[in-house]
C-alpha cells in the first residue's frame, strides 16, 4: 500500500521546541521529496480535531521534550487510533526518566555510571551542604549533573570541584524537579543510533563527539561548526562492537521500536557505559542520527519513508 497522507508533529512546548521544528521541518521535507504527502503540525490545541477530520495515514512524531518523549502524545494517539512511528507510551515513560533507564539497562548487563537522583525538596529539607558532601565522599570527583528528565544537555554540567556543586545544582533545577548527579567517566564520547528493519534492530555507525572545551552543551549541540563530529567513531573494532552491541542492547531491553539513539562514553579500555536513550533523536542539521544514516550509506529520505511504511502496513 502507497502512504496517502502523513502528519509529521513538531514544536510543542517543551525548552526544546525551536530544536523540535527543525527537525520536524526536516523530516518534512525529506519525506516530501520522495513525493510523500506531508503535513507539517504543531501539537496544539488544534491537532485532535485535525487529526480526527481528516485522520493521516501515519503520524511521524518528532516533538523533543516532556510532550514528545515521555508517552503522553503517543497516549493520545492511541486513544484516537492512528498508528505512529517510535516507541510505546510506557516504553518511552520509562526511557525519559533516566534514572529508570539506567537501572534497566544494567539490569540487561550494560555498565552506567553510579549515580543518586534528588529530588528538590528533599535537597532543600535535608540540608543542601550535608546532602552534596555525602555525594562527594560517595561518588568521588568529577561528576556530571542533569535533570533526570529532559534533553539537549539542557540544564547539564561537569563538576570538577566541590565548590562548583551548588551551582550545577541550582543550574541543573532551573530545567526539572530532581536532579541526577553521576559519576564523571572519562572517555570516548559517542552516540549510537539504532533502526529496525523487518522488526529487528540495527546499529548503525557510531558518531564521535568532539565538543569544543570538551562540553557537548545545549549551544555546541545546535550551532553549526562548534562541535566536531566524527563517523565513524575513532574506536578500535572491539570498542566499537561492544558500542554498538550495547546500543541494541539498550533498544531491546527498554523495550522500544524503530529508532532510538543511545548516549555512551567508552573508556580507554574500550568498554562502553551507558549514559542515557532517546526515542524521538534529532533531526536537525547538526543532529546525531542523520549522521550516522549518511555514514551507513543511507538517505534520511528512504529510512523515514521505511519506518511510516512499517506502522502503515
Amino acid at each position: 500500500m502507497e502512504l496517502g497522507h502523513v502528519v509529521v508533529l513538531a514544536g510543542g512546548l517543551s525548552y526544546e521546541r525551536e530544536v523540535s521544528l527543525r527537525s520536524g521541518r526536516r523530516v518534512a521535507e525529506a519525506l516530501r521529496s520522495l513525493d510523500i504527502s506531508v503535513e507539517l503540525r504543531d501539537a496544539d490545541a488544534t491537532l485532535l480535531d485535525a487529526l480526527a477530520n481528516d485522520p493521516p495515514d501515519v503520524v511521524f512524531p518528532v516533538l523533543h521534550g516532556a510532550a514528545g518523549e515521555d508517552g503522553s502524545i503517543r497516549d493520545v494517539l492511541e486513544l484516537i487510533g492512528i498508528p505512529y512511528v517510535g516507541a510505546r507510551p510506557d516504553a518511552c515513560r520509562i526511557s525519559w526518566d533516566k534514572p529508570s533507564a539506567k537501572a534497566v539497562v544494567r539490569q540487561a548487563g550494560l555498565l552506567t555510571p553510579d549515580s543518586v537522583a534528588l529530588p528538590k525538596e528533599l535537597f532543600h529539607d535535608l540540608g543542601a551542604a550535608s546532602v552534596l558532601d555525602w555525594i562527594v565522599k560517595r561518588l568521588g570527583l568529577p561528576l556530571f549533573v542533569k535533570p533526570t528528565r529532559g534533553g539537549s544537555a539542557l540544564g547539564s554540567s561537569v563538576v570538577h570541584e566541590a565548590h562548583e556543586l551548588p551551582s550545577a545544582m541550582v543550574a541543573c533545577f532551573a530545567y526539572g524537579d530532581t536532579a541526577l548527579v553521576e559519576q564523571y567517566i572519562e572517555g570516548t564520547e559517542v552516540a549510537v543510533s539504532v533502526i529496525e528493519r523487518d522488526g529487528e534492530p540495527h546499529a548503525l555507525p557510531a558518531v564521535e563527539i568532539v565538543a569544543p572545551g570538551g562540553r557537548y552543551d545545549y549551544t555546541a549541540r545546535y550551532n553549526a561548526g562548534d562541535t566536531e563530529f566524527i563517523t565513524p567513531a575513532r574506536l578500535t573494532p572491539e570498542a566499537t562492537a561492544r558500542a554498538t552491541a550495547a546500543a541494541v542492547t539498550a533498544h531491546r531491553a527498554l523495550n522500544l521500536r524503530d529508532l532510538s539513539r543511545t548516549d555512551l562514553i567508552v573508556t580507554p579500555t574500550g568498554e562502553p557505559h551507558f549514559l542515557e536513550v532517546n526515542v524521538a533523536p534529532g533531526m536537525t542539521e547538526t543532529s546525531l542520527l542523520p549522521r550516522a544514516i549518511t555514514a551507513a550509506n543511507l538517505t534520511l529520505a528512504t529510512v523515514c519513508q521505511n519506518l511510516l511504511h512499517h506502522r502503515f502496513t
